[in-house]
């Protein structure tokens, strides 16, 4: 399956969303966005991007847990 652009900023947005709701009252909507984005970038030059989505989900999570955000 050819990478889709499109597709993969559309699953980051979920990850935001599930990861806000998540950590309502612990962390903040900028705090989350801020570990995905952080995640998000470690994978930039990944030239498999099939679980990039997932990946990011993990490793916002442990930054987010890490309070490293």
């Amino acid at each position: 399956m050819a990478y889709d652009e499109r597709l993969e900023r559309e699953a980051i947005q979920d990850v935001v969303t599930r990861l806000v709701a998540r950590f309502t009252g612990t962390r903040s909507a900028e705090q989350v966005e801020a570990a995905v984005r952080t995640a998000y970038d470690r994978f930039a030059t990944s030239p498999v991007r099939d679980f990039i989505p997932v990946l990011v989900e993990h490793d916002s999570k442990e930054l987010l847990r890490g309070g490293t955000v």
